[in-house]
């Protein structure tokens, strides 16, 4: 697979791809989840469930979900784990704030905090949390190893790194259908969806360049993880990634 160290930026513009990001998560938000579900045909549910399912109920206590966006990964954790604390964090305070509603409506204050930040200088103390979980984040970091190295630092010795994130496709005829859909019908369906159709364009071009596979896992151990490995998911779609700290 070859490897770009092209910066994809959502709009493209002077500002920064952290500042592009934030804004534009912050722009579609309100449609996220909805759209989510739609464009992914549920398949993204099942990948979050096999994300969680990574987690040991006795070792991994106290979790930070890096990137949780509306909070979906961090209420699914506490739902489906003993976890004592999930604490969430997230560029966007946009999608923050429909988090915290859905975090409210389902009674989970008390296990669940989400706090706006910088994935890349995450505001906790070295040795905070037992595991950290990515769902679709790591893809849009500015500098993707000052983040891994900051969840390094955050995780316990011994602690668990879990990271899913879309895959490039190997096979052919799977990976033109793939294009397509996500090259050309997700931005359609984007366009006349939510306020920025440009949002699901980004999502096909970041794919496109992201270091998936071995070429992640190579990040990984050279940012000091142990350890590292990586699990194809639905023909190559996406890959969970696991590491320690």
């Amino acid at each position: 697979m070859k490897r770009t160290d092209k910066v994809v930026k959502p709009y493209g513009q002077e500002e920064s791809k952290k500042a592009e990001v934030g804004r534009m998560f912050d722009a579609i938000a309100p449609t996220y989840d909805l759209l989510n579900r739609g464009t992914s045909l549920g398949i993204d549910t099942l990948w979050r469930r096999k994300l969680i399912a990574q987690l040991d109920p006795v070792r991994h206590r106290h979790i930070l979900d890096v990137a949780t966006g509306t909070a979906d990964v961090a209420i699914q954790t506490a739902k489906r784990t003993d976890a004592a604390h999930v604490t969430g964090l997230d560029l966007s305070e946009g999608m923050l704030e429909i988090g915290r509603r859905k975090v409210t409506k389902l009674q989970l204050d008390d296990r669940i905090t989400l706090v706006q930040g910088d994935s890349e200088q995450l505001p906790f103390a070295d040795d905070s949390f037992d595991a950290v979980t990515v769902a679709f984040g790591v893809r849009n970091f500015e500098n993707l190893e000052r983040g891994l190295s900051e969840m390094r630092r955050v995780l316990r010795p011994g602690g668990k790194l879990v990271i899913l994130e879309f895959s490039r496709i190997r096979v052919a005829p799977l990976r033109w259908a793939f294009n397509f859909y996500f090259g050309k019908i997700m931005p359609l369906i984007g366009r006349l969806q939510s306020n920025d159709p440009r949002a699901y364009a980004y999502l096909f071009e970041s794919v496109q360049v992201f270091p998936s596979g071995r070429h992640f896992t190579a990040i990984l151990d050279r940012v000091g993880f142990n350890d590292t490995r990586c699990k194809s998911l639905t023909f190559g779609v996406a890959s969970i990634y696991t590491a320690n700290g």
